[in-house]
């Protein structure tokens, strides 16, 4: 890292969690940008890093600097100063954008936000692991991380700033045997106007299309039409639709991305 920071003006790091905590100092950053893809400097609170992800954190010290680098919420907080971006993950990234414009909004309920997830195998990686082999994969789905997946608090806290407070969710994340790709389906409670009614379904397009209307990367889909991994593969783009269901008052967010591109 000393080496590359005296030769290069960025350094991405795709490294193991703890490793960029554990190299990094204040005469690296002096030199360098670093966009990190790991998740050392997502979570603003280091104990709930070090609860998570089972490992102390090494430089705490340049947290609060790191700018949470998912360009359509916080583009205006990347700027020639920023020496670190916290590069966001592949579910998070899928489903902090699905239910964003409505928590921000204040549409929905984010205490009754519950995340249902489908990831390819290449979500994984490529290490060489018993449970990612194509006989176990294949022809098979299965939840992992019930209630534990280290992602939760990731989506917590972005979405607790959007909507300015305290965000508690359930995230499963399921296995799904296709190479790449990520589906989220998203569940939250609608929160009705003073005259008792639900917002409809223009109202709810309206707010999508104020957050996402200029973004060439976030696609909100035709009234109808529900995202689908195959449509984003290969790409940048994100998906997006939802449902309101008149009969629990709840609202059904979609949202696709590619794991290996946008993710």
């Amino acid at each position: 890292m000393d080496e590359l920071a005296s030769r290069v003006d960025v350094i991405f790091t795709a490294t193991p969690q703890g490793f960029l905590a554990g190299v990094l100092n204040e005469d690296i950053l002096n030199k360098v940008k670093i966009i990190d893809l790991s998740a050392d400097f997502r979570i603003k609170d280091v104990a709930t890093y070090e609860k998570w992800y089972k490992i102390e954190h090494k430089s705490p010290q340049f947290i609060k600097e790191a700018v949470y680098g998912l360009c359509e919420i916080n583009r205006d907080k990347v700027t020639a100063q920023t020496r670190l971006i916290a590069n966001p993950g592949c579910y998070t990234t899928c489903s902090i954008l699905t239910a964003y414009p409505l928590v921000k909004e204040g549409l929905i309920d984010p205490d009754t936000l519950i995340i249902d997830a489908k990831s390819g195998t290449s979500g994984a990686g490529r290490g060489a692991k018993t449970p990612n082999l194509f006989c176990e994969v294949n022809e098979n789905m299965k939840a992992y991380g019930v209630a534990s997946h280290r992602h939760t608090p990731e989506i917590e806290e972005q979405l607790g700033y959007a909507g300015n407070c305290q965000v508690t969710i359930n995230f499963t994340p399921h296995l799904v045997p296709m190479n790449r790709g990520i589906l989220a389906t998203e569940y939250a409670t609608l929160k009705r106007k003073p005259d008792g009614t639900l917002p409809t379904y223009e109202e709810v397009k309206a707010v999508y299309d104020k957050y996402y209307a200029n973004e060439k990367f976030v696609r909100v889909l035709d009234k109808g039409s529900c995202p689908e991994t195959k449509w984003v593969e290969g790409s940048n783009y994100v998906d997006i639709n939802f449902v309101i269901d008149e009969r629990t008052g709840r609202i059904i967010m979609m949202g696709a991305l590619d794991n290996l591109v946008k993710g």
